[in-house]
């Protein structure tokens, strides 16, 4: 018999992930971690899962479906202060970002699809266009009110069809060579990876000026945002962390700390 509660009260792991569609062993796993402790127990000590804990999974579940890590999602549940409907609001908005997003991805691909299955083919210029429409409104609001933001739709809007090509066969014999280097065991600091971090920092340039605590960064970023990381260690395994040493290892050799870095 459940403690003080009718059986219909609670539910066991089994029907949890029965009728979410969440494994068991990812539900003891949580439970082992503190992410979701069921709180009720059964006459036989068994624990159960009450109302509430049903509601605390289905945030775990949004806010992973979002690509938090588990860590993350422990902290964002630790807030006392936030109430379900606060939670609610910050998911619903996390969220419609998300199909927003994914919604520019799809017309992107409908995009070249149609031109895949037409005889009309893209130039360089509006292929990269089309990506760059992908991202628009995340790069907007993360970097929309910087002089490198403004700078940057400057420049590309001068971009000829042959600026871009050069920017892209640039790129891939960059990111061709920084996985070589890697693959090699260069080590971040040396001159040969310093030589590296210059030609990547020359590689923003030529989209906006890039200082030297804006390219540490940018390597933070690569590793900390999945597609990024996901990007560089397709090229070879560990790249996008090793770019993060190597471009702060030469922010270093050049005044700055990489621990203080700011945009401005």
């Amino acid at each position: 018999m459940r403690d003080s509660n009718s059986s219909a009260d609670y539910l066991t792991v089994g029907e949890v992930a029965r009728l979410v569609g969440v494994s068991v062993r990812a539900l003891h796993h949580w439970d082992a971690i503190g992410l979701l402790t069921p709180s009720g127990r059964t006459g036989a000590g068994y624990r159960v899962y009450s109302a509430d804990d049903i509601d605390r999974l289905h945030r775990v579940l949004v806010y992973r479906e979002l690509g938090f890590p588990l860590k993350k999602i422990q902290r964002v549940l630790a807030d006392g202060e936030r109430s379900a409907h606060t939670h609610l609001q910050e998911q619903k908005r996390l969220l419609e970002d998300k199909i927003s997003h994914l919604t520019a991805v799809l017309e992107t691909v409908n995009h070249l699809m149609e031109e895949n299955m037409s005889e009309k083919k893209l130039t360089a210029t509006e292929k990269a266009q089309a990506i760059q429409a992908q991202y628009a409104d995340e790069v907007r609001e993360r970097w929309g009110d910087t002089d490198a933001y403004v700078q940057s739709q400057q420049n590309t809007a001068q971009f000829t069809d042959a600026d871009w090509q050069r920017a892209q066969s640039d790129a891939e014999a960059l990111e061709a060579d920084l996985a070589s280097a890697k693959r090699v065991g260069v080590l971040a600091g040396s001159e040969e990876a310093n030589a590296l971090a210059e030609r990547h920092r020359e590689s923003i340039n030529r989209y906006y000026d890039c200082s030297y605590a804006q390219q540490v960064l940018l390597g933070r970023m690569y590793v900390a945002d999945t597609r990024f990381a996901e990007h560089y260690d397709a090229r070879e395994p560990g790249l996008a962390q090793w770019l993060h040493e190597v471009i702060d290892a030469n922010a270093q050799a050049h005044g700055v700390d990489p621990a203080s870095a700011t945009w401005g």
